[in-house]
């Protein structure tokens, strides 16, 4: 319905505007339609300005052969269109809000009236409707008479209301231009004078028309079919409600099911903890019960063993003694039956508990006493770090007593078999225990009965193979923290054990002894690998350990990816020359992509350990490359393990510095390169800036950081090859002037040397060529570089070479001298050539120049000279643009960032404040703006404030602006009651000037430094904008009062987005 009624005013004003001869406006209108899509509106307006017989194609030539428009008058009338536009902003957003209230209003009428309309009645006028409509459309609205004055003026009113609310501005503001001879900004008080003027026209000439019939009908038709959809969307509405509240029902009934279930789960982790310390504490009172069992059973053993013929007395007082012991016996066993039996009568919670239970304790049981066995349980112990020494010393003592079993087993005095002595049996004891006696007891038992004679040959594999055997199956019993005492038993096996397979298996134990171990259980473990390795050889090694390494590269935990990194730098040395560069650094290859921090970490670390094993040289490019890879990880441990591990000992390795040092120049100038340019406008300097990601900084932060750690390798090769050996001994490790003056006679190739100011200040100038201002974490480190040069090589040559390099790179002359003829081309060649490359000169070399290379120590007057040549001199130069003037601040403001020039600056900018120049004033007033920021409150008291005050209170009124700006930055920054009181002296003098440049710098300056201030300051600020905004304002001119206007507002707007209350 409102794209019929807008297609219906629309062609209500074309036609109007036609009739009443106003062609440029319905001209404007056209090309408005056609922007808006509207063609179907825009057809009769096309037809008419396409008709010849309307525009000759004669009289369309001469006008296109009309001059062109005076520029002049085109911004003025920029202007006063750009005024009335602010206006028609105003008219139309009260207007759409009548526009709303007419919607509300229509729709009630429309609502009423189809109420009152029945459908028959309906029917019956629309045949009678569409007559009277063709009857009427025939009849020319010429017959209605001439338009009257005030008609006109309401008519063209009401079509400018029109074109306005629709958007078609320049149409209205043609129309206004064509209609000459009324004023139609101002619509006098009238009947017809109503908020959206047509439209109550259109519908009053609707209502006493033949064509309301066809409106009302298609009104009610629709309406009709609205209606409907609207019913269906209700009762889709009603649906989805019901089916959110049942939703929401169902989540709550589950929300209290969680809680309970969690409660439930909460009480059986608490009951399972209470039978965990009963479960405990009747354990311990069972080993007290077997280790007294055990003493009296030693007592017999050892009387047992030194029964001879001689000892009479103390056979015939033996039998009362074992009595004795036999009675204390069975009470203790009665006692460890009681336990048993209150163990039973814990009730099982469940299975998982159990088993929790089950893999707990278990794996701490001592070893029962049997009486069928010698062998004596003691108690565990704590289990400490183990060294390669003590696995070893374990290893062969367990070896030795595999041999001789008979050296370690006291050999038993009464017969094991016999049950008649009172002892329980082993069939008895293994009840007790509820285990079974196994196959491996049997074998002891065997081994040590009276009977047995020496052991035979094939005894130590036949233990080797118990053992073997037995392994995994304890294994998953002993307590994590104590299984590493079972490594001398698994090693053994391993190494002495004649089955492939086996051993394969028992090297996987080992390599999973522990699910997670920490850094100290994984020491342990690697120790035994080593100590494993040194004993079973090259082949061994190859073929058992470095598989269950390749198999780990992929674990779920990273303590045992973790793991693998270790063996492959600790076990590099006992495999061939020819696996180290092959399948370890495979490995290591495929840890640094983990995406682990610490496996990463201990890849880089495990490198470097490996790279001193390579048998050559072939895999050194790869090595270098990781190496870089490494250097740029995102993780700042990673970088730093690179940096001081493996940079250092790839260097030593392989020996091949200058190749590292091309690599990263390159590397450097690519990361830069490749991010996005600034602006994508060709020729700009904003096209040669770079855009950095968070990443590519990193990445070049990181690598300039290898640049400053290589320094000292370059110095050192540049003093090793240096060919005038005999000058270059005397001076030590810095190049003087005679060693740099036989370098300029260019008879002796230096390449070492030549790199520094060839190559790598090449490279750097052309890197910051491609930053932005805001990178000055890059440029500082950057500076530090170049600083260290200066110290490193020597004042000689940052005088000689490093200063005309960047000299000639800023475009100012040099004195190369000291520089062989054969490179003079390539130094020449770094001077800008095109005012956009002198632009970026300023903007990225000039920085270095100044910090860089005049910031070292020794060359502070020819820093005050060159700064003063900028700063005094190029003030005074009448073609000095302004940004090439705030680039140099910007340079200065850089400079600033190092706490030790600040004296030196601040000489210069008091030269520049009592100067008579009022360009140079007001550039220190720049430079004090842009290094407030970089100085203490003492230095802003004693330094900043004295220089600003002078500043304002200079007699020009361009000056005291500048100065305003500056005091905003101070107060911005410092929170200092003296301070802040001064900024508050110097501003009521400024305002107490009256002009209204003034008054406006200062609030702007205020209000930036308002989110940063004190209390104190902002209820100042307050205080003084409620004085300004109640003074009259003195400007004539529209566009002053705007900008009062607009900065009293941004200040309101800043003192309510501090949570002040007005």
């Amino acid at each position: 319905m409102m794209d019929v009624e807008r297609s219906s005013l629309c062609n209500f004003v074309v036609n109007f505007l036609l009739e009443e001869n106003y062609l440029l406006t319905a001209f404007e209108l056209l090309h408005e339609l056609l922007d808006d899509g509207r063609d179907a509106q825009a057809m009769r307006l096309k037809e008419f300005f396409a008709d010849p017989s309307h525009f000759p194609v004669d009289q369309i030539s001469r006008y296109s052969s009309l001059g062109v428009v005076d520029p002049q008058s085109l911004l003025e009338e920029k202007e006063a269109i750009e005024e009335k536009l602010a206006l028609s902003d105003y008219e139309l957003r009260l207007a759409q809000e009548d526009v709303m209230k007419l919607k509300t209003e229509l729709q009630r009428k429309v609502d009423l009236r189809r109420d009152r309309l029945s459908e028959s009645s309906v029917s019956n006028n629309i045949n009678h409707a569409l007559e009277v409509h063709r009857h009427r459309r025939d009849v020319p609205f010429s017959t209605l008479g001439p338009l009257k004055a005030n008609e006109r003026k309401d008519l063209n009113c009401a079509v400018k209301e029109y074109l306005l609310i629709g958007g078609y501005r320049l149409t209205a503001m043609t129309f206004c231009e064509e209609v000459t001879d009324q004023n139609l900004d101002v619509w006098a008080n009238s009947p017809a004078s109503v908020p959206d003027a047509l439209r109550h026209y259109y519908y009053q000439y609707l209502s006493s028309s033949s064509e309301a019939a066809e409106e009302k009908i298609s009104m009610i038709r629709e309406n009709e079919s609205l209606q409907k959809a609207i019913e269906s969307l209700n009762y889709e509405k009603e649906l989805l409600m019901k089916n959110k509240d049942l939703a929401e029902g169902q989540i709550n009934a589950l929300t209290k099911s969680l809680a309970a279930t969690q409660k439930d789960l909460k009480d059986k982790e608490n009951l399972i903890q209470d039978v965990k310390h009963a479960w405990e504490h009747q354990r311990k009172e069972l080993n007290d019960c077997r280790a007294e069992i055990t003493s009296p059973k030693m007592h017999i053993e050892g009387s047992s063993s030194v029964q001879n013929p001689v000892t009479s007395s103390v056979d015939s007082a033996q039998p009362q003694a074992l009595e004795n012991y036999k009675e204390e016996i069975v009470s203790l066993q009665k006692e460890i039956e009681r336990l048993k039996s209150e163990k039973r009568d814990i009730p099982d919670l469940s299975d998982s508990n159990c088993a929790e239970k089950e893999s707990t304790y278990t794996e701490e049981k001592v070893v029962e006493v049997d009486e069928n066995k010698t062998l004596i349980s003691h108690p565990v112990e704590p289990a400490g770090p183990i060294d390669s020494n003590s696995l070893s010393a374990s290893v062969q003592a367990f070896d030795n007593s595999t041999h001789k079993p008979e050296d370690n087993l006291a050999e038993p005095a009464m017969n094991p078999s016999s049950t008649a002595d009172g002892f329980p049996s082993s069939r008895t004891l293994s009840q007790q225990n509820e285990k079974p006696p196994s196959e491996d007891s049997r074998l002891h038992s065997k081994s040590e009965t009276p009977s047995s004679g020496p052991a035979p040959d094939n005894m130590g594999l036949g233990t080797i193979q118990i053992l073997a055997d037995a392994l995994p199956k304890i294994v998953p019993y002993v307590l994590i923290n104590h299984r590493e005492e079972l490594l001398p038993l698994i090693m053994c096996a391993i190494e002495r054990h004649p089955d492939n397979a086996t051993r394969d298996s028992l090297t996987h134990t080992l390599f999973n002894l522990i699910k997670r171990p920490d850094e100290q259980q994984r020491r342990i473990i690697m120790d035994a690998c080593v100590s494993l390795a040194k004993n079973v050889g090259e082949m061994r090694t190859e073929i058992e350990l470095l598989p269950q390494c390749w198999e780990q590269i992929n674990h779920m935990y990273e303590e045992r990816r973790l793991l693998v990194a270790q063996s492959c730098g600790e076990l590099a040395e006992f495999v061939r020359p020819e696996i180290r560069d092959s399948l370890i650094l495979s490995i290591v290859q495929q840890l640094i992509e983990d995406p682990a921090t610490v496996v990463r970490e201990a890849a880089a670390h495990n490198l470097a350990l490996l790279l001193p094993l390579f048998p050559h040289m072939d895999k050194y490019f790869k090595v270098e490359e990781l190496m870089f890879q490494l250097a740029c990880d995102p993780s700042g441990v990673v970088v730093e393990t690179t940096l001081k591990e493996l940079l250092p000992a790839l260097i030593n390795w392989g020996n091949k510095l200058d190749h590292i040092l091309r690599v990263l120049i390159s590397h450097i100038l690519d990361s830069a390169e490749h991010c996005p340019p600034l602006a994508g406008v060709e020729g700009s300097v904003e096209s040669h800036l770079r855009v950095l990601g968070e990443q590519e900084r990193w990445n070049l932060d990181i690598l300039l950081r290898i640049l400053a750690d290589l320094l000292p390798h370059v110095h050192q090769k540049a003093i090793e090859t240096c060919p005038f050996s005999s000058v270059s001994e005397s001076n030590g490790p810095k190049f003087s002037s005679s060693v740099l003056e036989l370098y300029a006679g260019g008879h002796v190739e230096w390449p070492a040397f030549e790199w520094m100011h060839v190559d790598c200040f090449s490279g750097l100038i052309q890197l910051s060529c491609l930053l932005p201002q805001k990178e000055d974490s890059l440029r500082n480190r950057t500076t530090k570089f170049l600083l260290a040069v200066s110290e490193l090589f020597g004042e000689s040559y940052s005088t000689h070479i490093m200063m005309p390099v960047f000299l000639v790179a800023v475009g100012d002359a040099a004195d190369f001298t000291f520089f062989p003829p054969n490179i003079h081309s390539r130094i020449r060649g770094l001077k800008p050539r095109t005012a956009v490359a002198e632009r970026l000169a300023v903007l990225g070399i000039l920085p270095l120049l100044l910090a860089g290379v005049l910031g070292s120590p020794g060359k502070r007057e020819q820093l005050a000279d060159y700064l003063r040549k900028l700063l005094v001199e190029g003030a005074m130069k009448e073609n000095q643009s302004i940004t090439h003037n705030n680039d140099i601040v910007n340079a200065v403001r850089f400079l600033c960032t190092f706490e030790e020039h600040h004296s030196l600056i601040f000489d210069i900018l008091w030269e520049m404040v009592v100067s008579s120049n009022i360009e140079l004033k007001i550039g220190a007033a720049n430079i004090l703006k842009v290094i407030v920021t970089y100085v203490d409150a003492k230095v802003a008291s004693t330094h900043v404030l004295p220089a600003l005050i002078t500043l304002g209170s200079d007699q020009n009124l361009k000056v005291r602006n500048a100065s305003i700006d500056a005091f905003g930055a101070v107060a911005q920054h410092f929170k200092n009651d003296m301070i802040v009181d001064k900024i508050r002296v110097q501003m009521d003098a400024f305002l107490e000037d009256g002009s209204h440049e003034t008054t406006m710098a200062v609030v702007r300056s205020l209000v930036v430094a308002l989110p940063h201030t004190t209390e104190r300051f902002r209820d100042y600020f307050l205080t003084k904008i409620f004085q300004l905004t109640s003074m009259p304002a003195f400007a004539t001119d529209g566009m002053s009062r705007r900008e009062r206007a607009n900065v009293f507002c941004e200040a309101i707007c800043a003192v309510d987005a501090t949570g002040l209350l007005l």
